[in-house]
């Protein structure tokens, strides 16, 4: 791949209006392949059945994936990495990757997933737009109903943050390249101008405003920033970050490699894998190991619990037998330790 895949993040508030955006993009794709994936929960289904009507070949259902499991910034290691990886594997990836957030994500943890080893390789982060209901903001408002919003937090049982929804606002202007004022018809011009001027006292130099009506945007608007957000961290710092404390509990990764020797018992193998995981807390595994007396690697991968395993191709003249094992986990996971248990292969 000569070339990274962009991917758009879409975030706001409940009733914002990203659904609408993003129906608009994918049904004026232009010949672009796009992924969507959506990260919802509570009412299940209704965004997706919404998307899957736009009527474009570009809406293929099988390019729409939805994360229905909590806040995806909650969820990042055990749904959200893996569904990426499934998407880039795939013998026809997409052009582009849409990914609109819940209400309550906040996306500073979600681009930093994009620095993961086995996605920064493939996938650049085009850019973060930020969804505003400018008729709720102009009435002193986050949203259009904050009682539907709260309902929300509280139907997420994976949600490990509890920030105010001030904060949760903060957070989405502080990661975004683009402030996409939506319903702006439903304002005056005064009023419209006052809340650009009041939020562009809070983002960062150099991002965009830009007024829609009913999620009307045109493709070349949206996408293709070019804005490399992984690689901007530093400059889309969180409200507790700011405030000098850790950031949602999302800590730095950390990932290395572990060389292992062909095997006897592979069934051995994935026992010392799922008692690694536990005992260390790894997020992810992936890799491949050799089998005595079997012709075909097998495939190893875990997030999280959830192991699967699989012989998927012959060893090649050129290569080999061995193992690989990529480990992801949280920064300060004991290396040496999870190498021990895993059975590392001698140095040299």
């Amino acid at each position: 791949m000569t070339s990274k895949i962009p991917a758009t993040v879409v975030t706001g508030f409940l009733g914002a209006g990203k659904t609408t955006v993003i129906r608009n993009l994918l049904s004026n794709a232009e010949g672009r392949r796009i992924a969507l994936i959506i990260n919802e929960f509570g009412d299940v289904g209704i965004d997706r059945e919404v998307l899957q009507g736009c009527g474009d070949v570009t809406c293929a259902e099988d390019d729409i994936v939805e994360l229905a499991n909590g806040c995806i910034c909650c969820t990042v290691a055990d749904e959200f990495i893996p569904t990426m990886t499934k998407l880039l594997e795939r013998e026809d990836p997409p052009d582009h990757i849409v990914i609109e957030t819940s209400g309550l994500a906040l996306p500073q943890p979600l681009v930093r997933a994009f620095t993961w080893p086995e996605i920064r390789a493939q996938v650049t982060v085009d850019g973060v737009v930020t969804v505003v209901d400018s008729a709720a903001v102009a009435d002193g408002r986050f949203a259009d109903d904050e009682v539907a919003v709260q309902a929300q937090r509280e139907a997420d049982p994976e949600l490990d943050h509890e920030s105010p929804l001030e904060e949760l606002f903060e957070d989405q202007l502080a990661c975004a390249d683009m402030i996409l004022l939506n319903k702006a018809d439903l304002v005056a011009e005064e009023g419209l101008e006052r809340i650009q001027r009041d939020l562009a006292a809070e983002v960062r130099q150099g991002v965009r405003f830009v007024r829609s009506r009913e999620g009307s945007v045109d493709l070349g608007v949206l996408l293709g920033l070019g804005a490399g957000a992984e690689a901007d961290l530093d400059s889309r710092k969180s409200h507790h970050e700011l405030q000098g404390e850790a950031d949602h509990d999302h800590d730095d990764f950390t990932s290395f490699v572990v060389d292992l020797a062909p095997v006897t018992d592979h069934s051995a193998l994935l026992d010392r894998v799922r008692q690694a995981i536990l005992a260390f807390d790894i997020l992810r595994v992936k890799g491949f190991v050799a089998v005595e007396g079997k012709a075909m690697r097998l495939v190893v991968q875990a997030a999280g619990p959830r192991l699967e395993s699989y012989f998927d191709r012959p060893w090649a003249l050129e290569e080999a037998p061995g193992g690989a094992l990529v480990v992801i986990g949280q920064t300060g996971l004991d290396e040496a330790a999870v190498r021990r248990a895993l059975g590392a292969a001698p140095a040299g």
